[in-house]
């Protein structure tokens, strides 16, 4: 597959993803979707790559979903669009937790809804204290995507979960480590630097351990998700559905509070 909204690479054992859409703030539309699983694939299959790094270009480590393509499968009443949106971001979680290899995301700027819950998808999280960590979909009237509830009890407790679900507070990068689904937070400028010492050492690490240390993870804590993952899509596909979220996306494109009905 030619990759054309993302970059990748693999070197000295590390493969690198890197979010490659700044315009429009590294946002999720199906064609990046479909180029991030495959990169991931890709990666699980190449024996030369030991460890998954995932960053961005820009100032916006990203977004979550395309706003603008939202716009537009609203304006067109597109939903199939907007299904399979939500379908690409469950599997790209799916597939990062139940990857064999060490999967690490290094973070810089918002970190907004689907991207947030790929964050806990990985295994470690390196962020700048730019980073700020937002379960956006309340603002647009949608509820977690990309495993977003089922991977968020579980890494900070269902009360929390449920606060910042319901809130869509943002969560600096030293509370998220407090929290506990950031490993490390550098200054902008030590990001890189940090991130690739991690990596690297990840890299000569014992790739059997690590495997097996992933497998019993998934079984003792995840072994549920294929049966969450069809709620989560079918409760998604409601909502977009839903007058409330064409209503919360004009709000969000023109800059106004949303005036949600319960229709």
């Amino acid at each position: 597959m030619e990759y054309t909204n993302i970059l990748y690479s693999v070197t000295n054992k590390i493969a690198t993803i890197t979010f490659n859409r700044p315009e429009v703030q590294n946002g999720f539309n199906i064609p990046m979707c479909n180029e991030i699983l495959d990169a991931i694939e890709r990666t699980e299959a190449d024996p030369e790559a030991r460890v998954l790094l995932i960053n961005a270009v820009g100032k916006v480590f990203s977004v979550g979903g395309d706003l603008s393509e939202m716009k537009r499968a609203v304006e067109e009443n597109d939903q199939q669009s907007l299904v399979a949106i939500a379908e690409l971001v469950m599997q790209i979680s799916f597939a990062m937790k139940k990857m064999s290899k060490p999967v690490v995301m290094s973070t810089d700027g918002a970190v907004a809804g689907a991207a947030f819950n790929m964050v806990l998808a990985a295994d470690m999280c390196v962020a700048s204290t730019n980073s700020r960590f937002i379960q956006a979909f309340v603002n647009v009237g949608l509820a977690p995507d990309a495993g977003g509830m089922f991977l968020l009890t579980r890494a900070i407790g269902m009360n929390r979960a449920m606060q910042l679900a319901m809130t869509g507070e943002a969560v600096t990068a030293e509370k998220a480590k407090d929290y506990g689904f950031v490993y490390k937070v550098c200054e902008p400028e030590l990001l890189i630097k940090t991130t690739d010492r991690l990596c690297a050492r990840l890299a000569k690490g014992p790739e059997l351990s690590f495997k097996a240390m992933k497998e019993m993870m998934w079984a003792s804590v995840f072994s549920g998700w294929d049966e969450y993952a069809k709620l989560e899509v079918h409760l998604q596909t409601t909502l977009g559905f839903s007058e409330d979220f064409k209503e919360g996306v004009r709000a969000f494109a023109e800059r106004r509070r949303p005036n949600f009905q319960g229709k």
